[in-house]
């Protein structure tokens, strides 16, 4: 990242939070100050995500190595 486009986003950053604290609090949206709240249904779609990689992984190794354990044919002169 350039240091203009580093400088830029680091000055909206700091403009949007104080824009936001700048609100009354009937205006603000709460659901920005709920950081860190995780379902059960994000935890078991991050899961079957992380098996179902696993599996295709292990899919794909076990055929890396029944291909790399089979023997070479040397080539025969004519």
């Amino acid at each position: 990242m350039s240091e203009i486009t580093l400088t830029f986003t680091a000055i909206v950053s700091v403009v949007a939070g104080t824009l936001r604290r700048a609100l009354p609090s009937s205006m603000r949206d709460d659901a920005l100050d709920e950081r860190g709240a995780v379902s059960i249904e994000h935890v078991l779609w991050y899961a079957a995500a992380a098996i179902s990689v696993a599996v295709v992984a292990t899919i794909i190794w076990n055929q890396v190595k029944s291909t790399a354990s089979t023997p070479i044919q040397s080539p025969s002169a004519p």
